[in-house]
């Protein structure tokens, strides 16, 4: 079987997004897609059909009194591929940035997990996967970047911990 990686990350917005506080954050969207959708081991990302993707409803139960929930969900050759695009360039900028626009989550807001080739998960896929990983942890079924493990079809000893150079500076 050939396995691929499913990502999803949501943040809660400090104001609604046409507000001048998401101003900066809304003009790097096009910009940071771009660059997405042309990276090495990029294949797809969820959007309406108009290429908006910011306008998919999902994670609405958690927006524990925020302006709202924005939702990324993308899919990637190989967990390196999606930490090559998350912590380079453009996107880098971006999420340095990120405390300004969303507010700070103390639990799990990224999950990780292999789906088989030619699979598009579904919002209620990652909402799934999201709250899995807060009750348990990182497991094969859903983990980070920083703790994550092979596909099913790879013989692993037990987590893999990213090279420091896929941290993300606080």
């Amino acid at each position: 079987m050939d396995y691929v990686l499913a990502q999803v990350n949501i943040a809660r917005m400090r104001a609604p997004l046409d507000s001048p506080l998401l101003a900066d954050f809304v003009a790097d969207l096009d910009p940071v897609n771009a660059t997405a959708d042309v990276a090495p081991g990029f294949i797809w990302r969820l959007q309406t059909e108009d290429g908006n993707a910011t306008s998919v409803r999902a994670f609405e139960w958690d927006t524990a009194g925020s302006a709202g929930v924005l939702v990324n969900m993308s899919v990637w050759e190989s967990v390196e591929a999606l930490a090559g695009f998350v912590y380079s360039g453009a996107h880098r900028q971006v999420l340095r940035r990120r405390r300004r626009w969303f507010e700070q989550m103390a639990e799990a807001y990224t999950a990780l997990w292999w789906i088989l080739r030619g699979h598009v998960p579904a919002t209620q896929e990652a909402e799934e996967r999201v709250l899995y990983l807060r009750e348990f942890g990182p497991t094969p079924r859903s983990f980070t970047l920083r703790e994550h493990f092979a596909p099913p079809d790879v013989v692993s000893s037990g987590p893999l911990r990213s090279p420091e150079e896929w941290t993300c500076p606080a």
